[in-house]
């Protein structure tokens, strides 16, 4: 695609899922890591004081932890234009389905990214390189239930899907239950 291309993008935070507005760069506010304000890195510049609202590990649902917006690419999104979301949305993965508000299929990581960088960038597609089923958990789902979710099927994200409609709200990763496990309950 040519700097003139005006194709919409591939990838989209999908704006029915949730709130937007803290995993949007182009706003012009720098994204955020828990609240704290990130350097232009992304690390926070004083971990010892970080802060985290969240219930103790044990009482906690997968909404107390999880990261509300869907970012999502077309099957057919190339490996840079993948690259460039992860990047700019400092994400680690992205949700692939075929139309926007669309059940997903599949997702595409980091480490899957980080696997086929030595393809051809432009012609490699999320399809190609997508492995496994989409694991998917209930936003009302006990943490320790999404915790076994993720070590039963060696994955590192759950999409976050609505328990009635079963439309996706959110990711959940391995991050996420880091931060509930070291600072959930202390507030």
């Amino acid at each position: 695609m040519s700097r003139g291309d005006r194709r919409p993008p591939p990838c989209a935070l999908s704006s029915d899922y949730g709130d937007e507005s803290a995993a949007r760069p182009d706003d012009g506010a720098s994204a955020r890591a828990y609240g704290r304000p990130t350097t232009p890195s992304g690390s926070t510049s004083d971990t010892l004081s970080h802060t985290f609202d969240s219930p103790a590990f044990e009482d906690a649902k997968v909404l107390d932890a999880m990261r509300l917006g869907v970012i999502t690419c077309c099957p057919d999104a190339s490996l840079r234009e993948i690259a460039r979301v992860l990047a700019t949305y400092r994400v680690h993965s992205v949700v692939i389905s075929e139309t926007e508000g669309d059940r997903p299929w599949g997702i595409v990581t980091d480490i899957d990214l980080a696997g086929a960088a030595d393809k051809d960038l432009d012609k490699v597609t999320a399809r190609d390189i997508s492995r496994g089923r989409l694991v998917t958990v209930s936003a009302d789902e006990d943490l320790g239930h999404a915790a076994r979710l993720m070590a039963e099927h060696a994955v590192a994200h759950l999409v976050v899907v609505q328990p009635h409609s079963g439309q996706p709200v959110g990711v959940l990763s391995t991050l996420d239950l880091a931060g509930v496990l070291a600072w959930g309950g202390m507030a």
